[in-house]
This record gives structure tokens, C-alpha cells and sequence, in this order.
């Protein structure tokens, strides 16, 4: 992780553990710094929101991240995103699909069982054959949840299938909004900023 994400993690670690979760992974691509919470049996969206709260408040007081940024927290969702040897190690036995970087040697897509890993190298088989992968050469990763004969089942989905997020807009430094976040619902976005706020519906996409 970058120094930015190490100094968000020390902020989001103690909130998470309190709140009975852990956290999968720390991103910051562009302007959202994207943090991934998980538990045992899965997250639902009302843990979802009191995080987002939680954490929000937290990084207000620590401002670990310089400029403006949003703020999406979600979970990991069945079909995990893999980035880290920790992820990767987690995931051994089950069904990935890895995409590798241009000018990578071979295929650049693998799609199979992985099999293990050794440091940074992870195997991938294959069609019967084993394919060994550096991690740096790696440019997106993640499972592939297979589903019983039945398909995907709607009924009962915690948020660890559906995948759910709660966002929360965070203001430029050092202006800084007093406004409490508001608990976001099932489908719907909340955006928060120092000048006026706004709530956008959107269809959960499964």
C-alpha cells in the first residue's frame, strides 16, 4: 500500500474492529478512496452506513488524505477483487480470473483454478496446465463465484453477495463540513459537500 493508504488504514482499523469488522483493502483510484469492510456471514447495509458515519468522522479529525477525495465504503462483495498476496492467499483453490499487464509474456488473460502462492508469484491452472504469475504483472484480478444449479438466488442476499457501498462526499481541505452523513438506504447514493447536498437513487446492479 502507498503511504497515504498505511496512514488510512491506521485510521480505519480501530472504527472497523469496534464495529465487529475487518478491512479487506484500501484503494484510492482517482479522486475516491475506496475502503472494503468485511465479517464473518457478511456486511449489511445498515453496518454499511454506521461505518461510513463512523469512519468519515474519523478521517475528518486524522485528515490522513490531502486535497479532496470521496469516500465509497463497501464490501468486498462474492466475487473479490485480488490485489494483495494476502488476497491472493486466501483465495487458493477457488476459480480467478486474472488480467495481466501489456507486454506480459503469453496470454494476457488466465481464467482458472489458483493453486497457490509462492511470495509474489502466484500459480494459475489451466486447461490441465499450470501457469506461474508475478503479482507486479498483474493488472486486475479477482474470483469467480460459480453459482449452483438453481443460478443465483435472490432471496435472503446479505450484503457480502450484493455487494452494496455507501458514499460519502468529502469537502476540499481545509474546508470542512459540519454536516452529519446521512444513513444511506438500500439502491441509493448520498453525497455530501460544504455547499449543498444532494441524494441520488440508482437500481442495485446484481
Amino acid at each position: 500500500m502507498s503511504a497515504t493508504t498505511d496512514r488510512v488504514s491506521s485510521v480505519v482499523g480501530p472504527v472497523a474492529s469496534r464495529l465487529g469488522l475487518t478491512v479487506y483493502d484500501i484503494d484510492q483510484p482517482g479522486g475516491t478512496l475506496r475502503i472494503l469492510l468485511d465479517a464473518d456471514g457478511g456486511v449489511d447495509l445498515d453496518t454499511l452506513t454506521q461505518a461510513t458515519r463512523e469512519i468519515s468522522a474519523a478521517l475528518d479529525d486524522a485528515e490522513p488524505v490531502a486535497g479532496s477525495y470521496t469516500l465509497e465504503v463497501s464490501s468486498p462483495g462474492l466475487e473479490r477483487p485480488l490485489r494483495r498476496p494476502e488476497h491472493f492467499a486466501a483465495a487458493v483453490g477457488e476459480r480467478v480470473k486474472v488480467k495481466l499487464m501489456p507486454g506480459v509474456d503469453g496470454e494476457r488473460r488466465a481464467d482458472g483454478e489458483l493453486a497457490g502462492i509462492d511470495g509474489n508469484t502466484v500459480r494459475i491452472v489451466s486447461g490441465g496446465e499450470e501457469r506461474e504469475v508475478s503479482i507486479d504483472d498483474i493488472s486486475s484480478a479477482r474470483t469467480v463465484f460459480e453459482w449452483g444449479p438453481g443460478g443465483p438466488d435472490t432471496r435472503g442476499k446479505s450484503n457480502k453477495s450484493s455487494g452494496k457501498s455507501a458514499r460519502s462526499g468529502k469537502p476540499k481541505k481545509p474546508a470542512r463540513s459540519n454536516k452529519a452523513a446521512r444513513p444511506a438506504k438500500a439502491g441509493v447514493t448520498t453525497t455530501e459537500s460544504t455547499t449543498e447536498s444532494t441524494t441520488e437513487s440508482s437500481e442495485e446492479t446484481q
